[in-house]
């Protein structure tokens, strides 16, 4: 079916979106800036330093801007935080506040930081297949069994097929494919350990896809923790395709079939992998990298080169080494008639 103009709205998501943009815009933002004093209140934390700062978002370490609450309760991380863009910082310590931040000293930071999150991005079930908030361009089509969730802005010419799944505050650009059985925005595989288990943490991210973006039938894509996870224009996903939470990756890139994206890891423009291939997670796969089937990517690749193996190396390289493997046999037998 074709939404029809009076169940959708004019939602355009910027077309020309720079690489710096798709890298570092990403967070999630309060809807209007709350005050440091009234969050301290309500949460019974100590405030220390700026009383008069506002906080506009909330994020991990890895993607803060100015505004942003953060948190840490472990030392080890206390530099990082503190020297970081954030401007407030949940904390388990008293510290020296640096100027122009504001710090929350409470006993369980993690929880403060997640009930935060709990507020701003709330439990909302759908009590429909395409929720009242959605905001869809008329020009679209959704086919009948998808789901729309709260929030989800989805623009021109998109076609979501039968039984796709767009997860809530979910940002589709224009022109985009997204094939029957797609799940879009999960939540994030993401837990805290305690002496009970394991604590999930409250998924307020989203997935922003960028213009002419294909997923193909069965992808599962997760939204960020606090940050988006990311699909840069002219990129394609074969089926059954898995993008953890948080990552972002550049445009024009390929995923064949059952590859794995691990969480906030950074594929930049025009990278290929084949199929099966395995990425890490917080791993970056530079420029015009191609990684062959089957491979396993554990750390950095430098862009413009080709990869195989477990773990990938250079193809170049990664032959050198099975020619000399097969060689080794006749070595060895060579060595025992000498010895």
């Amino acid at each position: 079916m074709k939404v029809s103009e009076g169940s959708a709205k004019a939602c355009p998501l910027r077309s020309e979106t720079s690489r710096y943009e798709l890298l570092f815009t990403l967070q999630m933002k309060f809807p209007k800036p709350i005050p440091v004093l009234e969050i301290a209140r309500k949460t019974g934390a100590t405030l220390i330093g700026d009383e008069t700062l506002l906080a506009t978002g909330i994020n991990e370490i890895h993607k803060v801007e100015t505004g942003d609450i953060t948190f840490v309760d472990n030392r080890k991380y206390f530099r990082k935080s503190l020297e970081s863009a954030a401007t407030i910082i949940i904390l388990n310590e008293k510290t020296d506040c640096p100027l122009g931040k504001a710090l929350l000293l409470c006993e369980q930071p993690f929880e403060v930081y997640d009930a935060l999150v709990r507020e701003y991005r709330p439990f909302r079930p759908l009590n429909a297949s395409i929720s009242e908030s959605a905001n869809i361009h008329p020009s679209s089509i959704v086919e009948p069994g998808a789901v729309i969730g709260n929030g989800v802005v989805i623009g021109r010419n998109c076609y979501i097929q039968a039984n796709a799944y767009i997860g809530d505050f979910t940002h589709i650009g224009n022109h985009v494919i997204v094939q029957a059985g797609a799940i879009i925005g999960t939540d994030a595989f993401y837990f805290q350990k305690n002496a009970e288990g394991f604590k999930k943490w409250r998924s307020g991210g989203r997935v922003v896809l960028h213009d002419h973006v294909d997923i193909g039938a069965g992808c599962t894509v997760n939204r960020g923790v606090s940050g988006d996870t990311v699909i840069g224009e002219g990129t394609k996903l074969d089926c059954q395709v898995h993008v953890g939470h948080g990552a972002v990756i550049g445009k024009n890139c390929l995923l064949a079939g059952q590859v794995g994206v691990g969480g906030k890891a950074i594929l930049e423009d025009g990278v290929v992998l084949y199929g099966q291939v395995g990425v890490a997670a917080r791993v970056r796969i530079g420029t015009g990298a191609v990684v062959s089937a089957k491979s396993g990517v554990s750390k950095d690749l430098e862009g413009g080169k080709a990869y195989f193996g477990i773990p990938a190396e250079e193809i170049r390289v990664r032959q050198r080494e099975l020619a000399a493997l097969r060689k080794l046999p006749n070595l060895m037998k060579k060595m025992d008639e000498t010895d």
